[in-house]
């Protein structure tokens, strides 16, 4: 039997990932580690009517996993506006005829050790100057997400809006401003021609409110301040979508083998990995329905063992599961209690039918 290019390469790569778990990644449950095959088939999640399994313990099980594997909102949330350093300053206009206008600017930010925003602020800038003739008001930084070769765009991306009160920073009494110049000069390039000038200076925003929208007709919500403060973002957002489209372009006959021999799917006619972050990855599978023409799509959430921290623990997670998969194809058998595959964490999160 010849193996896929990709699943081939795992001779080298088995056993180069340990089980490390760093105090900013939230490490996976026991119950996760455990799956088995029979457990896997029970947590499928109900959508539009349709569910495996439908006990109180199933849905809390099923459930649980879930938020085990994938990202929190507020995880999301917090890795929009640290990976996007620019965004869109929504402030009251001053101007003669569009007085309490929203107005907006671009402008470029770094984030302090509790995710509020900072901004280097000309003071002769309109934002600047709406925002000082309305001391104390609200104001409003729109951040989207633009990862390296991301295959979404437009309204598509991940985005988030963080509304709160503007701060001057008193560089003369501010514990943090060594570091945020710091940050900041590694941000933007530009910062240290004018970083000393004094028409230059620092404003924090204090968020008040935080609200993070998934992409184009998909979740949206309002994030408590306080969950993502202290939430991690993503170490692979940058890469993310460099590996999506990779997968999704070289690696075909791979998920194919995923879909069919793990996920259980038949009569395949597109698959596609839609997200990709330290806790697994989204796969989308377009099948033949039993009703001519009939086409049904599945979600399904696909997580690592163990949360990646680099790229290359990502790639060795991704080899074994696609590993494991030509196992169960080809029939092969160690001699051991658990099946391949049996403890790789999985969760049909959305179905779909489309006529």
């Amino acid at each position: 039997m010849k193996f896929s290019s990709l699943a081939f390469s795992l001779s080298m790569l088995l056993s180069s990932v340990s089980a490390f778990s760093p105090s900013s990644v939230r490490p996976l449950q026991n119950s996760v580690a455990s799956t088995t095959l029979s457990q896997r088939d029970a947590t499928e999640v109900a959508v539009n009517g349709d569910a495996t399994k439908t006990t109180e313990d199933s849905a809390n099980w099923s459930s649980n996993m879930l938020n085990d594997i994938r990202l929190s909102v507020s995880e999301k949330a917090k890795t929009v506006v640290s990976v996007t350093k620019s965004g869109t300053l929504c402030t009251k206009s001053n101007h003669d005829g569009i007085e309490g206008a929203p107005f907006g600017s671009f402008v470029d930010y770094v984030l302090d050790d509790e995710g509020n925003p900072v901004l280097m602020m000309n003071d002769m800038s309109m934002h600047t100057i709406n925002i000082n003739s309305d001391a104390g008001g609200l104001v409003t930084l729109f951040a989207q997400f633009t990862g390296k070769k991301t295959e979404d765009k437009g309204q598509d991306v991940s985005r988030c809006s963080i509304t709160g009160r503007v701060e001057k920073i008193d560089p003369e009494t501010a514990e943090d401003i060594d570091i945020l110049r710091m940050r900041y000069s590694i941000a933007h390039a530009y910062a240290d021609q004018v970083m000393d000038s004094p028409r230059f200076a620092f404003y924090r925003i204090k968020p008040e409110k935080v609200y993070f929208v998934g992409g184009f007709g998909v979740l949206a919500k309002w994030v408590p301040v306080d969950e993502y403060k202290h939430a991690a973002s993503d170490i692979l957002a940058m890469e993310a979508g460099d590996i999506v489209s990779k997968l999704n372009k070289e690696h075909m006959d791979d998920l194919q083998l995923t879909a069919t021999h793990m996920l259980g799917c038949t009569n395949i006619e597109r698959i596609r990995v839609t997200n990709f972050d330290r806790l697994g990855f989204d796969v989308r599978v377009t099948t033949k329905g039993m009703r001519k023409n009939k086409l049904l799509t599945d979600e399904f959430r696909i997580g690592f063992r163990i949360p990646v921290i680099s790229v290359e623990d990502a790639k060795s997670e991704i080899l074994k599961i696609f590993q494991e998969a030509w196992e169960i194809g080809n029939g092969y058998d160690w001699g051991e209690e658990d099946e391949a595959g049996d403890d790789v964490p999985i969760v049909k999160i959305a179905a779909d039918s489309l006529d």
